[in-house]
Parts: C-alpha cells; sequence; structure tokens
C-alpha cells in the first residue's frame, strides 16, 4: 500500500528531544518594553491592542510617569523561562503583569 510521502514512525510521542525550548517572541518583546516602553510596542508586538492604546493613553496623561510599567514588565520578561513566557504571554495572553 501506498503512503503518498507520510512515513510512519513508531514511539514518536515517547522519544525526547535534546533541543531546549526557545521563545521566539520574549527577547524582543523584553527589549521593546525597556527601550521604548513609552511608546507601547511591546504591547503591539505581542498583540494587545487594547493595552497598548491603554499604555498610550497613561503616558500621555501622566506625562510619561507611566512608562516605568513597560520598564518594569520587560526586566520580568527577560528574567522569565521562555516556555513560562510563551505560557503567559504568547498563550495565555495575559495582558498585564
Amino acid at each position: 500500500m501506498e503512503n503518498y510521502g507520510y512515513t510512519k514512525t513508531e514511539n514518536t510521542g515517547n522519544q525526547q528531544n535534546n533541543i531546549p525550548y526557545r521563545s521566539e517572541k520574549k527577547i524582543p518583546a523584553a527589549l521593546l518594553g525597556i527601550l521604548v516602553g513609552w511608546l507601547a510596542l511591546n504591547k503591539f508586538y505581542l498583540g494587545y491592542t487594547k493595552e497598548g492604546v491603554i499604555q498610550l493613553v497613561l503616558n500621555i496623561i501622566t506625562l510619561g510617569a507611566a512608562s516605568v510599567i513597560p520598564f518594569i514588565e520587560g526586566i520580568l520578561y527577560l528574567f522569565m523561562s521562555d516556555k513560562q513566557f510563551d505560557d503567559t504571554y504568547v498563550y495565555g495572553k495575559k495582558g498585564w503583569l
């Protein structure tokens, strides 16, 4: 019987991959939060449009004092594990700290 390009491999679920987990969005989101957090680019990069707009408005109202929030978030992103970051912010969609 032909398999049309598919190959059956046994025990693929039981084999462990020795490649460490890497997040694609962690470092860029952290750098955006630390360097240009006053523009809320870290929120927009992660897909949080509503939270990004709120952050921009807060920065305008407080004359930039609210930019400490994305700065702290950026530092927290750096100290999280890649798996924890993805579970929380990419898949879990947690918009704020």
